[in-house]
């Protein structure tokens, strides 16, 4: 069966599922398409038409798998300015616009963008929109609307608002105030509820029934009029015909103007970033862990956004809250988007008069709560582990896109974050020099363990992570890779945020991603994302242990070793060895050792040549001291340089009867002769079934290791268990010899 014969099949087996869904997800994109847009202060129908379009145009042009797209929490705020600067037809007019910049990016395949914002300001921008959503949302969930200058205003206002519940002069009012807190009630303790029946229907769709519940209720059986201030009821619903006959003509007279563009630049802004950094999120909950097209989306999303333009509609982003929801109920192809867009149209042309009965302050709850959890202050804590300056850009991102703007906010975030590594690493003219070169190698290594090596030098930021990402991108989530950030002087924590989502896409699709080389950077902080920093006069901290130093304790349990983390400066017992009679020795870290030291693994970093020739090497050997003497020799696979060392002079010693293991392996040693007796059948059949390593003898001990790098822990594990192996061959061929 073809591979395309089986895609098809697949999808008709999986579209139950992702019908049923799309209806989940279509529950919750209802209120919220309806109260976003009565945030943004657009018609109602304008969130539910973004949603429709984009769930039909995403799910047929788009390259995710289980997105859903519609209308985004981030864009409330730059809607408003755009509605209170160009009306609302003109703001029809941005939002087209900023669909044709968003197609334009798709073609110019800037789906990396979102690559260069730092981890920290996106979080401080992203709670900055939950609390402009909050803070406006807030007082309407009251009873209380107002216009006020600024959304710090707005914040500031909440406490009188709430003292002023309680002094309300109208009934009414105060009967949507109450249906506001209930609301918000039901969305804090939905998730303590414990019902797997209670929660097939989601807390908003509860808020939408229950006031269309208590509405009848009041209708039919008390036979009164709603409690609730009409002030204060959704209106403007259309039906599905006058949704047609009622469609906007977008203005464009205002095209000319720096107002209108500054508003389009906002909102294409907002919405590529919250759709990239939405997608890039849903992937990693897919449960197949497939890539999405990213650049394919961004099209997708700005001819949604075009189309819900000129239909009357917000734009079109890739939401994250709606996508967890579909993959939660078995979403798992683009058909779960396209059914939302089926429901919610079969709701509007069933339902439109129903949603009438819903009181605005129940639908603002929904937001209100939505902006608290953007602006969590469990966030601020989370940041604050991960580092002190972290919060610094955090806040500043904030604070800048509270009191001027979004995209000021955002530039200053990333301002702040440039700053603050300039300020770590002490010098501007180093950092810049380091960030702008191409640092990043791959190769697929032919032997080992381990398929597939990346080495990083220099610096790793945000600035230039979309390098080590295309290579990581490269390669399939099943096979197992070592990053190796040994050789980079520092590491950001958007990088370390990045890797570790990378590491848990590996791990779910069967492969495996091991981050190494960071046991000898500075942290200020016991978090696996804070930033790591090795440059001269930062010491090296034995408190915070990385990933890989708690695995390498691990694993010295697990072979009844000793673990040292501190480094070594006693480095004589290595000096006799022939690889190190022309490099310097820096220093010895991470060591597994038994209680006499006689077998010892550990990190090494050393140095050859000098001035501007100087290269650094780190990497990892096993150390093995033998209680007899045995002959001095050097043994490594046969190669292009051996063979080169041949011609200089440093003839490989041959066995007899054993031409393959001559032919694959080169022998050198001060006594041939002793060499070739002391190589029996028993330990050239060892390497022979073995893996390669370079294996030296000093005449009283053994240094053994595989490649100038350092090791990963599962190569540390095969090093050990050949060193233990050839530990025992050795002295077996010790007793047999001498």
């Amino acid at each position: 069966m073809t591979k395309k014969k089986t895609d098809i099949k697949g999808f008709f087996k999986a579209l139950p599922k992702n019908i049923f869904s799309g209806f989940v997800v279509s529950l919750i994109a209802l209120p919220l398409g309806l109260g976003l847009a009565m945030a943004s202060e657009v018609p109602p129908i304008a969130g539910v038409i973004a949603a429709v379009v984009g769930g039909v145009l995403v799910s047929i042009l788009g390259g995710s798998n289980v997105t859903i797209s519609g209308p985004g929490n981030g864009l409330v705020g730059v809607i408003l300015v755009a509605v209170a600067t160009l009306g609302l037809n003109g703001t029809y007019a941005a939002i087209i616009c900023s669909g044709i910049l968003l197609t334009i990016l798709g073609f110019l395949r800037m789906g990396k963008l979102a690559d260069f914002f730092p981890s920290s300001a996106i979080q401080g921008m992203l709670a900055a929109i939950g609390l402009i959503i909050l803070g406006k949302q807030f007082h309407i969930m009251m009873g209380n609307e107002m216009k006020l200058p600024g959304s710090i205003d707005y914040l500031l206002a909440i406490p009188s608002t709430i003292v002023g519940v309680f002094s309300y002069s109208h009934s009414g009012f105060t009967y949507a105030a109450i249906s506001g807190v209930i609301a918000l009630a039901i969305m804090v303790f939905y998730p303590k509820i414990r019902n797997k029946y209670f929660h097939l229907v989601p807390a908003p769709m509860w808020i939408v029934l229950i006031s269309i519940g208590v509405s009848y209720f009041y209708e039919l059986v008390l036979q009164q009029p709603h409690p609730v201030d009409p002030r204060y009821m959704i209106s403007n619903i259309p039906t599905g015909g006058q949704i047609v006959s009622d469609i906007p003509t977008p203005n464009f007279n205002l095209v000319n103007s720096i107002g209108f563009w500054g508003s389009v630049l906002a909102i294409t802004l907002i919405a590529s970033i919250e759709s990239l950094l939405s997608i890039k999120a849903v992937d990693q909950l897919d449960p197949e862990k497939r890539r999405s097209n990213v650049n394919r989306d961004l099209k997708a999303l700005g001819l949604a956004t075009i189309g819900s333009g000129f239909l009357g509609g917000l734009n079109v982003v890739t939401v994250i809250a709606r996508s967890s929801v579909n993959v939660n109920n078995g979403g798992s192809n683009r058909s779960s988007n396209f059914a939302h867009a089926t429901f919610l149209v079969i709701f509007i042309l069933l339902f439109s008069t129903q949603l009438t009965r819903i009181p605005l302050p129940a639908l603002m709850a929904i937001l209100v709560y939505t902006g608290y959890k953007l602006a969590s202050p469990s966030n601020v804590v989370k940041i604050f582990k991960i580092g002190k300056e972290q919060l610094i850009i955090f806040f500043t991102t904030l604070l800048v896109t509270l009191f001027v703007g979004l995209i000021s906010g955002i530039l200053a975030g990333v301002l702040m974050t440039f700053v603050i590594h300039v300020i770590l690493n002490k010098d501007l003219e180093l950092f810049i020099k380091n960030w702008r070169k191409p640092n990043v190698l791959m190769f697929k290594e032919k032997k080992g363990d381990q398929h597939y090596y990346i080495n990083v030098k220099h610096f790793c930021t945000f600035l230039n992570f979309y390098r080590l990402k295309e290579k990581l991108n490269a390669i399939p989530e099943t096979e197992d890779v070592v990053v190796d950030l040994s050789l980079c002087e520092f590491v950001d924590h958007t990088v370390m945020e990045n890797l570790s989502a990378y590491q848990d896409v590996f791990h779910k699709r069967g492969g495996h991603l091991e981050i190494i080389g960071l046991d000898l950077h500075g942290t200020d902080s016991e978090h696996p994302f804070a930033l790591r920093r090795l440059i001269p006069g930062i010491p090296f901290l034995t408190g915070n242990l990385t990933k890989r130093q708690t695995t390498l304790k691990e694993i010295a349990q697990g072979y009844s070793l000793e673990y040292e983390v501190d480094v070594k400066g006693n480095t004589e017992v290595l000096d006799k060895f022939r690889y190190f009679k022309t490099k310097k020795i820096e220093k010895i870290y991470n060591r597994l050792f038994n209680e006499d030291d006689s077998f010892s693994v550990f990190d090494i970093h050393y140095s050859e040549g000098e001035f501007i020739a100087k290269e650094d090497v780190r990497t990892t050997m096993l150390h093995i001291k033998l209680e007899h003497a045995i002959p001095e020799f050097t043994l490594d696979r046969e190669g292009f340089m051996e063979r080169l060392y041949a011609i200089a002079g440093y003839e490989d010693i041959p066995i007899d009867n054993h031409s393959d293991f001559t032919k694959r392996f080169y022998l050198l040693g001060k006594n041939p002769y002793r060499v070739q007796e002391y190589f029996n059948d028993d330990l050239v059949k060892f390497f022979e079934c073995n893996s390669y390593y370079h294996v030296e003898s000093d005449g009283v001990s053994l240094l053994i290791f595989r490649t100038q790098r350092t090791s990963g822990v599962k190569e540390i594990k095969k090093l050990i268990d050949f060193g233990n192996r050839l530990r025992k061959v050795v002295v077996k061929e010790v007793q047999v010899a001498y």
